[in-house]
């Protein structure tokens, strides 16, 4: 009787198993079901409707206090704007505002909002409408991009008048939120929008 010998298994195919389940792997990651790609319009879709009141009201509310002056405006963005996004806010929702250059620490980001304010940092503007993101099980992130007007560059323009820049200090002795001109990146909009999932 022949001895039967076996065959040594090629490296190749093994590394080949190993690439396979790693790919599995990845995209069980990668599209996780709270911000698969097929329901990425949705969410950014609830998140822009979640939005819409927020960014009308804080526009509102600093129309109002720049018609009285900056002060005023300064007041309606460190007391109304918090108290806007704590109205709209509720068991399934989150809003606010954040930035790389804060003036008002409580608006610091969160981390899944740093990599998409480092990224806007480094895009064109305009270049990127919104992103969408996981959090963690049960909650999906929203964010779109703030941009300078001219009504902004009083209060965080190059130059800021005496007046201004006094109280902007007393108010906010770490103020990083100078030096812009029109156009420029300043910040996001967010939304945390809870998927309905485990919480």
């Amino acid at each position: 009787m022949s001895q039967r010998t076996e065959r040594p298994r090629s490296p190749w195919r093994r590394r080949g198993w190993l690439l396979a389940v790693a790919g599995v792997a990845f995209a069980l990651v990668a599209f996780r079901p709270d911000v698969e790609r097929s329901g990425e319009a949705r969410w950014a879709a609830a998140g822009q409707a979640a939005l819409r009141p927020f960014k009308r009201q804080l526009q509102t509310a600093l129309q109002q206090g720049l018609a009285k002056g900056p002060e005023s405006a300064i007041d309606a963005c460190r007391i109304e704007a918090p108290r806007v996004a704590w109205a709209l806010t509720t068991e399934t929702k989150r809003v606010g505002r954040t930035s790389h250059r804060l003036r008002n620490p409580a608006n610091a980001p969160k981390p899944w909002m740093q990599p998409i304010l480092e990224e806007l940092q480094a895009a064109a503007p305009g270049a990127i409408a919104y992103r969408v993101a996981p959090i963690e099980p049960g909650w999906v992130g929203y964010a779109e991009p703030i941009y300078v007007q001219p009504p902004c560059l009083t209060c965080h323009g190059a130059s800021i008048r005496s007046p201004i820049a006094r109280e902007l200090e007393a108010r906010y002795p770490e103020d990083r939120a100078t030096g812009f001109s029109v156009g420029d990146f300043r910040g996001l909009f967010w939304v945390e929008l809870a998927t309905g999932g485990k919480r």
